[in-house]
């Protein structure tokens, strides 16, 4: 597997990140839904990645910059077709190292707080993401839980 910094361009990562939008709009209010598009996930202060094996893309992953010291992982995605192959620790693994080599102190999420996400944080708190209040401009949302480490 291999994990390289991408451009947002290619027909295989857009389509996985509209599967991404659409799950998460079908699983939360539209006012609890903060999964980024395309254009958002292009902002320079993000650096997207994708996750390939050979020409087959397996997930993506992205990371805001907050601030010099905290970013946010945002876009955490597996393909259908690769689930239960250990994409998500491999690109969780990966953005804890580019979060160390860039001297965060800390990173954050929001995820929802339905079955849905059970596994999504289940992952999170397997890399010692702990639950904590709302951070940057997130409000209080009953829909939402948030979560950080220290890096």
């Amino acid at each position: 597997m291999e994990i390289k910094i991408d451009d947002l361009t290619g027909g295989e990562v857009i389509s996985l990140l509209e599967e991404h939008l659409a799950d998460m709009y079908a699983t939360s209010p539209a006012e609890s839904v903060h999964a980024l598009d395309i254009k958002a996930l292009k902002d320079p202060s993000i650096t997207f990645y994708s996750c390939w094996k050979d020409t087959t893309l397996l997930g993506c992953v992205a990371l805001r910059e907050l601030d010099a010291n905290h970013a946010e992982l945002k876009s955490m995605r597996t393909a259908s077709n690769a689930r239960q192959l250990g994409v998500a620790s491999m690109l969780m693994q990966h953005i804890l190292t580019i979060a160390a080599q860039r001297n965060y102190q800390k990173i954050s999420l929001e995820t929802g707080s339905m079955d849905f996400f059970k596994p999504a944080r289940q992952l999170y708190k397997k890399y010692d993401f702990e639950y904590c209040g709302p951070f940057d401009d997130y409000q209080l949302d009953e829909n939402s839980k948030f979560m950080s480490r220290n890096i």
